[in-house]
């Protein structure tokens, strides 16, 4: 008798542990499943691109909206979405996407998909060991996967979608490929949303921050997303104390040292090199570059930056000769606005545009990234910044092999600084030379006054025979053709 009882007891136990309340099917209610076919450009043969399908995750938010991972719909041309505790799936558009954020807003074709969910409520940044769960559906399952874990830093990472540095939170749930966009939920409230997970790490993942959403959903407001600012100047720590001491700062005085400021940037004339930063919106800028974003607790002092809105200004305690100073600094510009090389392209085909066999195409961080290991003589263009002479690095990509274009099949990835004698700007200006030209021969130019010369009339009358030779229907990318 004692066994028995023993047995049920140990039974209404076990049931008591594994049953879900009815605030716990709420929140699961607004986790739902994004599959998305994507389309994927190939950089180094723009005309091509491969067809694949993918998984992630998202939450439901107010506006009858999905929230979710910029890279999940990234390139997409079809994209579905799944309840959970459901197997139909809806069809999904998406309605906005910050790549920079690695964040996506999705909206349902069906308005029925929304009935009887509850979205989610955005709640605080996180204390360091708060308990969080991970809500998802990772691969090798269809039905919902939760994790639980702990806050273990916040601090700036690199958004690998994008490669810019913003606000992160670290994590030690298990995260695997299929939870990306799923919801971080702590107190019945979303913290962050997964963004990646360090495969080779035991249990490192991590988080886009609600700070970060809310900037995403605040930026949207007036119909239009205009993305985070960057801050158009260069800067150093300024822990050496001999550095210190030649700048006029104390033993104890932290700042940042201003080395560039981007011509481009709207800051010429208000920041100057050898200003020392000491304080930002009334932050005390520590000597490591950082400042205080909670007590005792520290990230890239830029951080107060990306806070703001485009068009804002943000607000500067200024060394300069010796003497403080206040400044209001105008943030106009968003790092793809100031790179030479833009950061990473998405939703659109590559550009291009065939002559002769002869293929150009501007250089994107894309094929860069794809071909440096090979190409490294495409490095230093990466880190330069637009200027008034030049927006854009346009590439002679490579030679299609024809009689036109012997002993040039060897040239890829080859840098043009003229056409014809003259500068080019970007890629627009190249076309525009290269299809507005009359003289007989094409010449390009190299940095260092290499040349590559194209009859043009032996180019335009193989054309299309080397078109259709290589299989390529059309001479010039989409966007080309259409203006778009």
């Amino acid at each position: 008798m004692f066994m028995r009882s023993l047995f049920f007891s140990l039974l209404l136990l076990f049931s008591a542990v594994r049953a879900t309340t009815p605030q716990e099917e709420q929140l699961r209610s607004a986790i739902v499943k994004v599959y998305t076919v994507v389309k994927t450009p190939n950089y180094a043969i723009p005309w091509s691109s491969s067809i694949r399908q993918i998984s992630g995750s998202g939450a439901v938010i107010e506006g009858q909206r999905i929230l979710t991972n910029a890279h999940v719909v990234a390139n997409q041309t079809f994209i579905e979405v799944q309840r959970y505790g459901e197997r139909r799936r809806y069809i999904a558009h998406v309605e906005a996407v910050s790549h920079q954020l690695d964040l996506a807003l999705l909206k349902v074709d069906d308005p029925s998909f929304f009935q009887g969910i509850t979205p989610l409520k955005l709640g605080t940044l996180p204390q360091i060991e708060q308990k969080v769960s991970v809500y998802g559906f990772p691969m090798g399952g269809d039905t919902l996967s939760v994790t639980a874990g702990v806050v273990s830093r916040i601090e700036h990472q690199r958004y690998v979608h994008s490669g810019e540095y913003f606000l992160a939170i670290q994590i030690d749930a298990a995260v695997n490929p299929g939870n990306s966009g799923g919801p971080a939920i702590s107190d019945g409230r979303i913290v962050g949303v997964v963004m990646e997970g360090i495969q080779k790490a035991q249990n490192i993942s991590y988080l886009v921050p609600t700070v970060m959403i809310r900037h995403f959903l605040d930026d949207l407001k007036d119909g239009r997303l205009d993305g985070v600012p960057a801050f158009a100047v260069l800067t150093q720590p300024m822990e050496n104390p001999s550095l210190k001491s030649y700048y006029g700062l104390r033993a104890h005085q932290g700042g940042v040292l201003v080395d560039l400021v981007i011509p481009t940037g709207g800051l010429e004339g208000i920041l100057r090199v050898g200003d020392v930063i000491l304080s930002i919106d009334g932050h005390r800028i520590q000597e490591d570059a950082t400042a205080a974003f909670r007590n005792n607790e520290f990230t890239n002092y830029e951080y107060y930056v990306q806070l703001h809105q485009m068009g804002q200004k943000v607000a500067l305690e200024v060394l300069r000769d010796g003497k403080t100073m206040k400044i209001e600094a105008p943030l106009l510009k968003k790092s793809d606005d100031l790179l030479l090389i833009r950061t990473y392209r998405y939703d659109r085909m590559p550009r291009y545009v065939i002559l002769g066999g002869y293929v150009f195409a501007p250089l994107t961080r894309n094929l860069a990234v794809q071909v440096a290991r090979n190409h490294i003589d495409l490095i230093p263009f990466v880190d330069k910044f637009v200027s008034k002479k030049r927006r854009e690095v346009v590439l002679l990509l490579r030679v299609l092999p024809s009689a036109l274009s012997r002993g040039d099949y060897s040239l890829l990835y080859w840098p043009l600084a003229k056409i014809d004698g003259q500068s080019i700007v970007d890629f627009d200006d190249f076309y525009h030379k290269l299809t507005e030209g009359h003289g007989e021969k094409i010449i390009l130019e190299n940095k260092v006054g290499q040349r590559v010369v194209i009859d043009r009339k032996k180019a335009l009358q193989l054309q299309k025979t080397i078109l259709r030779k290589y299989n390529i229907e059309y001479g010039v990318s989409e966007d080309m053709r259409t203006g778009r």
